[in-house]
């Protein structure tokens, strides 16, 4: 069984919007769309469930009916932070599936993942334990060590080599899963930001697979204007293909 568990529970504080950027319209669905249609389509996910902010559930539940997301099977009240809203879920899950079962975590603002990274992390998580969606760093590193705001000053410089930037989804067994949040509340772990930086910190070894530099987390408003041209320059393409075809159509006929 392998299970998609999308955490949506931010309020989106850094996009300035007045409503959470996962819900967010752009073009003619929301952003959480996006992101359940590419796991919807994808023929090894068996089940998505999703963390999702409370107030929104039946609005998100609503949306998924309009939108044909039927592999949505439960829906989970979000936590305080992602840490919490991903334990929120394995919770859920543990009283349904075997721990065997892979979880992929992905985040709702996240939609450009594609089948091909979603199929590398799968992969590479059967084949080693787990997978966390990486790029490698393609830029020089630097770590600013003062405050910018009154003096925005470089810090210390990391060689760029060997480094990667960790992205989601990221595959774990349901089984590891609950462990590791079992672990968290018994160490007073409560801050990590991704199911990759809890492991580490418990001494799992770690996999990553290939992912990509449009696998973008929706942020900031730049983000948000990055993924709508991307979606328009999509429609547009399909717009072209369609009519293409109809162009093409009575010239085979006619062949």
């Amino acid at each position: 069984m392998n299970i998609a568990l999308i955490t949506a529970g931010g309020i989106g504080k850094r996009c300035g919007m007045s409503i959470p950027k996962q819900f967010y319209f752009v073009d003619d669905r929301p952003i959480i769309i996006y992101t359940l249609e590419v796991f919807e389509r994808h023929p090894d996910i068996d089940v998505v469930a999703v963390s999702c902010l409370t107030g929104w559930e039946e609005k998100l539940r609503s949306y998924a009916d309009h939108f044909g997301i039927n592999k949505l099977k439960h829906i989970v009240r979000a936590g305080e932070t992602n840490q919490e809203s991903i334990c929120h879920g394995i919770a859920e899950l543990a009283k349904r599936y075997d721990d065997g079962s892979m979880v992929l975590v992905h985040d709702a603002v996240r939609p450009m993942v594609t089948d091909n990274i979603i199929t590398n992390c799968l992969c590479t998580a059967y084949k080693y334990g787990n997978a966390v969606a990486c790029i490698p760093c393609q830029e020089p590193l630097l770590r600013s060590s003062h405050d910018a705001e009154k003096e925005p000053r470089c810090g210390q410089y990391y060689p760029r080599e060997g480094m990667l930037r960790a992205q989601a989804p990221q595959v774990f067994p349901l089984g590891t899963l609950k462990w590791a949040h079992n672990e968290a509340s018994l160490r007073c772990i409560y801050d990590t930001t991704a199911s990759c930086v809890l492991m580490h910190r418990l001494g799992v070894k770690l996999y990553y697979s290939e992912s990509s530099t449009s696998n973008i987390k929706i942020t900031t408003r730049d983000d948000m204007a990055l993924f709508a041209s991307n979606v328009g320059y999509m429609k547009g393409k399909l717009q072209s293909a369609a009519i293409a075809d109809t162009v093409k159509l009575p010239h085979i006929l006619c062949s």
